[in-house]
């Protein structure tokens, strides 16, 4: 693809049109969730299913460490060599190159990779939260990958992933780490009142109901950054149970609304890129989301905020 002047990773927020990218997106999408299931058949289980997430780092995406006896192993997407690093503690490495391949082929090049590594796994092997639901083995329909636009979606993911740590830190009360879902394929930060919650539906393509009734087993706020929901992804935010006048909440910036359709609140990242200080953009957007949420919920405010930078000047400490 072509990245216009000015517009690219060196400018902090790169622009990726979404319809540029769809296909590599979907086909990136699937070859996330092989990597997060392996992931999810190796760690014990956490609480709302904190265990099987991703990570954003300075090259890509990781599992982190995942335990495979005594020893273990971890699954990087290097997105600046664009390659799938696998190592383990003992000292041994493989690597499955990335480049326009069916995820029929990723999936086989990446348990072959394992198998050379020793590592035995077994994974459910069928996506979740995705219409139709090819098996992993049987899909040749994705099989796009476009390194310039992979390198700017991650570009985007290190900003989102930036913001919400900073956002994080605002928050005493249980929370969960920033991370990917590669179900929905969203950067995720969620926040939790301690109260628990009705049993959630369900309904979500390609989950079981269980699944979604453990993810949200408490009343949460939650957060992110997804590819999709404007011209070029969104962040968004919601709340779940959702309170009566979250919808008509008045959140910032002026260009975040409530969608129906998808239950939740979205800033389009182009209006983000376009602001004058997209820091505080973002920023606007995921505290009044929150005080939605938190201000209708009946949230515990005081008990759950927290200043972090209650330590950094008090006397006697080290500066």
């Amino acid at each position: 693809m072509q990245v216009p002047a000015g517009k690219g990773a060196g400018s902090g927020w790169p622009e990726l049109r979404v319809q540029d990218w769809a296909e590599t997106r979907d086909t990136l999408h699937l070859w996330t969730q092989i990597v997060g299931k392996i992931r999810m058949a190796h760690a014990p289980m956490l609480n709302h299913w904190w265990q099987v997430t991703l990570y954003v780092t300075p090259r890509g995406l990781t599992t982190s460490s995942i335990p495979y006896g005594h020893d273990a192993f971890d699954m990087e997407f290097d997105f600046c060599a664009h390659v799938l690093r696998l190592r383990t503690s003992n000292g041994m490495s493989a690597n499955v190159n990335l480049y326009p391949k069916p995820v029929a082929e990723f999936h086989a090049e990446t348990f072959a990779a394992l198998g050379r590594l020793g590592i035995e796994t077994a994974i459910r092997a069928v996506p979740n939260e995705v219409e139709p639901a090819i098996p992993f083995a049987e899909d040749y329909l994705h099989a796009s990958y476009d390194r310039e636009a992979v390198r700017l979606f991650w570009r985007q993911l290190i900003q989102a992933d930036r913001l919400l740590n900073v956002f994080r830190s605002r928050f005493q009360g249980k929370a969960s780490p920033v991370h990917f879902f590669w179900g929905g394929m969203d950067l995720a930060c969620t926040r939790f009142s301690g109260r628990p919650a009705p049993r959630h539906p369900g309904g979500v393509p390609s989950c079981a109901a269980w699944v979604m009734e453990e993810g949200y087993s408490h009343e949460v706020s939650s957060c992110g950054f997804w590819p999709g929901g404007g011209e070029e992804g969104a962040f968004y935010a919601y709340a779940y149970p959702e309170p009566a006048g979250f919808a008509g909440y008045s959140v910032e910036p002026a260009e975040a609304a409530y969608d129906r359709a998808f239950g939740l609140y979205l800033l389009p990242y182009e209006a983000v890129r376009r602001a004058t200080d997209p820091d505080q953009h973002v920023l606007q957007f995921l505290q009044s989301t929150y005080l939605a949420a938190a201000e209708t919920g009946r949230w515990d405010r005081a008990a759950l905020e927290t200043n972090p930078d209650r330590l950094r000047h008090s006397p006697g400490r080290d500066k």
